[in-house]
């Protein structure tokens, strides 16, 4: 067996949750590695729709161990909260354990996300509100608070006597904005660390045995590849790091350990917030897609911006994360256009862009898409068995994105369903993925073009 990473390849929504579930009915340990409860995952079996916030979404499976690693803030209210959901309807949440090291959300973060945001005006970036970035602040300055701090009540109230006076400061005197209670936020805190203290423990041992084991198992992404704090749109970017090498930071997995790294694209591209989108549709076909593909958030339900796919950007996500696969999603979205469009290349002041301009995201102004145009395909593809019975554009296309991004593709999807995936008939099935060679593609490697 072996180690998957899944990672989303653009601005995030890709629905990796769909494809870490397919995986996750073979795995032995699903691990989401990185990230808080501004991201979300919404996955469908048979009738019934799920949407994860922080939970991996493994724990549709009551076999798999899922665990939410070091790299994780975690909201505790919104863990118990979603806890309490699965429960009621009837799904088995005991095989869940929580990293020690994982760093809590806590009002404070909340408060001052708020505030931050509302006083850049113009200049906000959009965050979902939620906390996590003023949590990893916090993380990078030393002055968090965990979760084995939120399980020990002893050590908890230690640590908020230290911290809370800095941040009352900053909610005084910076925002005018009212202090909080130490005793009050004590008396908040106490229930939830008791109900979450016995799942609280050591999830890189964990992992490690895991994989030591030859056990099968998904590293679960959140967000994607142009959302990292390094590597992404900056400074439009998350407070994490959501690409595969995120997997190894947050878990304490080696990378030497990692077999196989899944990029997840959908056959168009979203984004949320602000900046740069090359090939953003500011029109009706946009407004379609947006409707078509139900594009609004899960955690938020703010409208994503969406366009034309962007093979530049699909082709730095596979170089920064090292794709060994991509699964494409959303082939039925774009059914009925009569043409679809694929951005290539950029074109700036005259000058041929193939490469993402990395670095310095106001080289991307001005940047306009150089687009491939090709046929449509008709409605009502969603009941396609097979990989071949789709119509001969649609695998055309999902044909021309594996040329661009220059990685096989393993799976294409036609709908939410565990059902509606097609593996093309040169690849193997999707547990083939756990045995493959560490690095090595599962089907024929196509030079990029």
């Amino acid at each position: 067996m072996g180690a998957v990473v899944v990672v989303g390849t653009h601005w995030g929504d890709e629905a990796k949750g769909k494809f870490v579930d397919l995986l996750g009915q073979d795995a032995d340990v699903v691990i989401r590695y990185g990230g808080g409860p501004n991201a979300g995952h919404t996955v469908v079996v048979d009738d019934q729709t799920y949407k994860f916030h922080l939970v991996p979404c493994g724990i549709l499976n009551p076999k798999t161990l899922c665990l939410m690693a070091d790299g994780m803030a975690l909201d505790p209210e919104i863990l118990v909260k979603e806890l309490d959901e699965l429960e009621a309807r009837g799904i088995r949440t005991a095989n869940l354990r929580l990293s020690a090291n994982a760093h809590v959300v806590l009002t404070y973060h909340k408060q001052l996300d708020a505030l931050e945001e509302a006083a850049k005006g113009e200049r906000a970036l959009g965050t979902t509100g939620r906390g996590v970035g003023p949590c990893y602040v916090d993380k990078a300055a030393r002055t968090g608070i965990r979760m084995g701090d939120l399980a020990n009540p002893q050590r908890l109230k230690e640590r908020l006597e230290a911290v809370l006076p800095q941040k009352n400061a900053v909610l005084t005197k910076i925002y005018d904005a009212a202090p909080l209670d130490l005793n009050a936020l004590l008396e908040q805190l106490r229930p939830l660390g008791e109900r979450l203290a016995p799942l609280v423990t050591d999830t890189s041992a964990l992992a490690s045995e895991a994989v030591a084991a030859g056990k099968a198992v998904v590293f679960e992404g959140a967000q994607a590849t142009m959302l990292d704090i390094d590597t992404g749109t900056y400074p439009y970017v998350t407070s994490s790091h959501p690409v595969a090498g995120g997997a190894c930071i947050g878990t304490g997995v080696p990378p030497t350990k990692i077999d196989q790294v899944l990029g997840v694209v959908k056959a168009y591209t979203t984004r949320v917030g602000a900046g740069t989108f090359p090939t953003e549709l500011l029109d009706e076909r946009g407004e379609r897609i947006r409707e078509r593909g139900h594009e609004y958030g899960t955690t938020t339900g703010r409208p994503r911006r969406c366009g034309w796919l962007d093979t530049v950007v699909l082709r730095f996500a596979a170089r920064t994360n090292g794709l060994t696969g991509i699964c494409v999603g959303h082939l039925d979205v774009l059914a009925g256009f009569p043409t679809v469009s694929i951005c290539t290349m950029y074109q700036k002041n005259g000058h041929l862009l193939r490469d993402f301009p990395a670095g310095d995201v106001s080289l991307l102004d001005g940047c306009e898409p150089v687009y491939e145009e090709m046929p449509g395909w008709p409605e009502g593809i969603g009941n396609v068995a097979r990989f071949e019975e789709l119509p001969p554009a649609a695998q055309a296309y999902v044909r021309r994105v594996e040329e661009l991004a220059g990685v096989p593709v393993v799976m294409a999807s036609i709908g939410p369903r565990r059902d509606q995936t097609l593996v093309p008939p040169d690849m193997p099935p999707p547990r083939a993925l756990f045995s493959a060679p560490r690095g090595v593609p599962v089907g024929p490697r196509v030079p990029a073009r």
